[in-house]
């Protein structure tokens, strides 16, 4: 079920949106070769604790499986294209490149609802090559193309074609077994929002409507789209090992177009 929000939840997410951005924003300009992802993670928490909100990724289960996610933040490095937990601590060596996620409840106390924004972005360490800055480039670029797609009245198949051309005519591929998602209330709310033409019954082809909220987050692979589980159970990498990137904003359906609360 799709849930629209109000007015007022929207101008929540909103608040929280820009704290989220700024979040991400000083622990990215702490990526440098030697940084550890463990002290990303300890940056994170501290940040959004600060600012009382909660990280919305640490302790988070699916329904799948019964582990709780161990960290605030995914810290992806390179052929990793999600999911990487930020602890065991691994350290950051010029020529990575790595995908940031990160989620927050805003606000967070006792007896208070909070609700939820998502956003990532992949961050170059040191001097990297020139095809994994094109890799980055190709995957922003797909995305803040597909948040030109929002308004009242296109589809989900808008947004997903969308980043399918953008990225295929750089020559990369679009991960097809991990979608983007409606958020807001929770971490996960519907609709799935495919980064890929939507063919056959696999998704259904949703209309946006205002108060929409929803999290479009591109994943784009150097060689082919195939995707593979790590023995952490958590960490999806690519199944050719080539290099992945990931880029994603939370962004509200309004009534004359969208409103991007991450960025």
């Amino acid at each position: 079920m799709i849930i629209i929000k109000s007015d007022k939840e929207i101008a929540i997410l909103r608040a929280g949106g820009k704290i989220l951005s700024a979040v991400l924003k000083e622990v990215a300009s702490r990526v440098r070769p030697g940084t550890t992802t463990g002290e990303l993670e300890q940056k994170a928490v501290s940040l959004i604790k600060a600012a009382g909100g909660r990280p919305a990724f640490k302790g988070y289960k699916t329904i799948h499986d019964a582990r709780a996610f161990p960290t605030a933040l995914c810290t992806s490095i390179n052929s990793e294209v999600v999911h990487a937990p930020a602890v065991p601590s691994r350290k950051l060596n010029s020529g990575d490149i790595v995908g940031i996620d990160i989620g927050m409840e805003y606000p967070f106390g006792e007896k208070v609802h909070g609700y939820y924004t998502d956003m990532a972005i992949t961050v170059a360490v040191g001097k990297i090559t020139p095809a994994a800055k094109k890799l980055m480039k190709a995957t922003k670029k797909s995305l803040m193309l597909a948040i030109e797609q929002v308004k009242p009245g296109n589809t989900l198949n808008d947004i997903g074609q969308t980043v399918q051309d953008s990225v295929e005519a750089e020559g990369f591929s679009v991960v097809r077994d991990l979608v983007g998602h409606g958020v807001g209330t929770a971490v996960h709310e519907d609709p799935q929002i495919p980064n890929y033409r939507i063919l056959g019954s696999n998704f259904e082809n949703t209309v946006l409507a205002p108060g929409m909220v929803i999290a479009i987050e591109p994943m784009v692979n150097m060689g082919g789209y195939k995707v593979k589980s790590l023995a952490d159970g958590f960490t999806i990498a690519t199944a050719d090992k080539s290099l992945s990137a990931h880029f994603e904003h939370t962004v509200a359906v309004t009534e004359t177009g969208h409103e991007v609360l991450t960025k």
